[in-house]
């Protein structure tokens, strides 16, 4: 009896023992796990239940509105009712995303792919999955709203561009940040999610339009619906721009431009003011504000006449005749012409071992400067060309502006190519041949322009040889109309040439569209004095005789065709230039656009300051 009771005394203990050390193993087990959750955990787990509990919702800022000069709004936000899930909140994925489908009609598979881009998001954050619902949509997730929990809809500004395409090229469009735009500009509050200006008045004036956005605290039940707004701070809307733009001109512009390839800008010669910007064809920037389909993109990218390009600023072509202006300053500045100087034009100019055909194939005899710029006769610059010499020639491009960009955008404007002797040699590893002047004399060979240089060459004998910076932004307004920056005319330089030498190109430009033999008849206007230079930029060489406007001749085979002008001559209101890819002879289509919209344009300038 004695040795059981001993031996279950043993047991009790080592039992006893047992349990003791177990209990302190589970209370240090107990207590690690406290201090992890507790100490080394406890802010994570704090803001998750926070978080849980109360949201913090953003509010966006409205953009700034764009006006023209005269205040008419070009475009403005409007509320769009977007459909987001919060993953946290949802009761079953797979079932809620089934469920939204069959209601609103949309695949599955495009919630899923919204959901799966936004794959590393904090649960508690909404993910956006469709925006732009219809009031029928908003009834219908209404309605169902306590069958799907975490289902929300958030009303955000979208931007409304109210004319579509018109000045499309101008204005710009708003996309989704890119990766590479968020790393430069995380610290100014942008998120992944964020649209941003891409191009245009959107992307160079960004900071300007955005505003800075809001915010609000809100508690939540646990199905993540709303109880209460604890905290809001309201959003600074952006401010407005007004541009320098003229709505009428404008549409002018993009209907007289219509179905063709080309641009037409129009300029204040006295100011540097742009009043209108076609850029032909043309994108409804519309499509890119709720996310472009990738349909509607690659229709975009691979048009072959690149809608996306702005003409005016990025495209480069050769100026042809419109560059002997230029030459006709360079010889008149240089004296190695005189107004009085004559050459005899016969239809060619023989140079080392090969003619230089004039587009006057049965030559125009003996002419002086005027006649030469009137009737645009290619033999009278190939000389004048000859006793200048190119470098001559670029010097007085560059007075003009020519051969570099005039800063007006941000968005990849060209510099065009003025070419030099020590240029060929450089970039071409090749010396200058003298017959390349010849050609560089009326505007071919290596030169290059975009169609804003010569809008500013154009302007600049308008106005007497004042070489203004074009601007497309006239003020800058507070949300509430006050005026926080005004831009005035900035004047570039006074180019130094003669006066004389300017009113002798201003009366021999009169002459080319109201001289009986003027190359831009087609843009007279009874009364309103227009004066202007034609130019028929050559594509490819076509043999001799090859009439280009027949149908045989490939499209992208034709000479582009252009038109600068200012009117009325001598207190010039507006000048203009007109390009016409592949458009032939520019004294026809282009000079013809160019009249219809000088006459439209000058009416409403002239109505503009009888009302004052």
């Amino acid at each position: 009896m004695l040795l059981y009771d001993k031996d279950n005394k043993k047991e009790f203990e080592k039992r006893l023992f047992f349990s003791i050390v177990f209990a302190i193993v589970a209370f240090v087990i107990i207590l690690s796990r406290l201090w992890h959750l507790q100490i080394l955990q406890g802010k994570k787990f704090k803001s998750l239940s926070e978080n849980n509990r109360i949201r913090i919702v953003k509010i966006p800022a409205p953009r700034g509105i764009i006006f023209d000069r005269k205040g008419r709004v070009l475009v403005e936000n409007y509320p769009s009712f977007d459909l987001s899930i919060i993953p946290e909140d949802v009761n079953g994925l797979e079932r809620t995303i089934k469920e939204l489908s069959g209601l609103l009609n949309v695949k599955a598979e495009l919630f899923e792919a919204k959901l799966k881009e936004s794959q590393g998001n904090p649960p508690f954050k909404p993910i956006k999955v469709k925006t732009n619902l219809d009031y029928r949509e908003v009834a219908i997730v209404e309605t169902n709203k306590l069958d799907l929990p975490g289902i929300t809809i958030e009303i955000e500004p979208k931007r409304l561009y109210i004319f579509g395409k018109l000045a499309a090229h101008l204005i710009g469009y708003m996309g989704k940040i890119s990766e590479s735009q968020l790393k430069t500009r995380v610290s100014s509050g942008y998120n992944m999610v964020d649209l941003i200006g891409k191009y245009g008045i959107e992307h160079d004036y960004e900071p300007v339009l955005r505003g800075s956005n809001g915010g609000a605290q809100v508690e939540v039940d646990a199905v993540g619906r709303k109880v209460r707004v604890l905290r809001e701070l309201e959003p600074t809307p952006g401010e407005n721009i007004f541009l320098t733009v003229e709505l009428d001109i404008q549409k002018l512009a993009e209907k007289a431009l219509s179905d063709m390839i080309g641009t037409v800008i129009v300029m204040d010669p006295n100011t540097g003011d742009i009043l209108a910007l076609a850029s032909s064809p043309s994108f409804n920037p519309n499509m890119f504000s709720p996310g472009i389909s990738s349909k509607d993109w690659e229709a975009l990218v691979t048009n072959p006449y690149n809608p996306l390009a702005n003409k005016a600023i990025q495209g480069q072509y050769p100026p042809g005749s419109v560059y002997k202006i230029i030459t006709a300053i360079a010889g008149l500045e240089e004296k190695v012409i005189t107004p009085e100087t004559i050459f005899y034009c016969d239809g060619s100019y023989r140079f080392g071992r090969r003619p230089y055909r004039c587009w006057q194939k049965k030559g125009h005899g003996r002419v002086n400067l005027h006649r030469a710029l009137v009737e645009s006769c290619d033999v009278y610059f190939y000389q004048v060309g000859q006793r200048l010499g190119v470098d001559r020639i670029a010097y007085y491009s560059s007075l003009f502006g020519l051969g570099k960009p005039t800063s007006i955008s941000r968005t990849n404007e060209k510099r065009g190519l003025i070419p030099t002797r020590l240029w060929k040699l450089e970039t071409l590893k090749s010396p200058w041949r003298e017959s390349e002047t010849l050609s560089t004399a009326i505007g071919q060979g290596f030169v290059l322009v975009t169609p804003l240089q010569i809008l500013n060459l154009i302007s600049s004998i308008a106005n007497g040889g004042v070489l203004y910076r074009p601007q497309i932004v006239k003020k800058i307004g507070s949300p509430g109309g006050n005026i926080i920056k005004e831009f005035f005319p900035e004047k570039m330089k006074k180019i130094h040439v003669a006066d004389n030498s300017i009113n002798l190109i201003k009366d021999a430009l009169w002459g080319v569209v109201n001289e009986r033999l003027g190359t831009g008849w087609r843009a007279r206007i009874e009364g309103a004095n227009v004066a202007g230079k034609t130019g028929t930029a050559q594509v490819v060489g076509l043999p001799t005789g090859v009439d280009e406007l027949k149908k045989f001749v490939p499209f992208e085979h034709r000479d582009h065709a252009w038109f600068a002008a200012f009117a009325p001559k001598d207190r010039p209101k507006m000048a203009i230039v007109v390009l016409l890819e592949h458009g032939g002879h520019g004294g026809n289509k282009a000079a013809q656009i160019a009249g219809d919209i000088i006459k439209g344009a000058l009416k409403i300038l002239n109505d503009d300051d009888s009302s004052f």
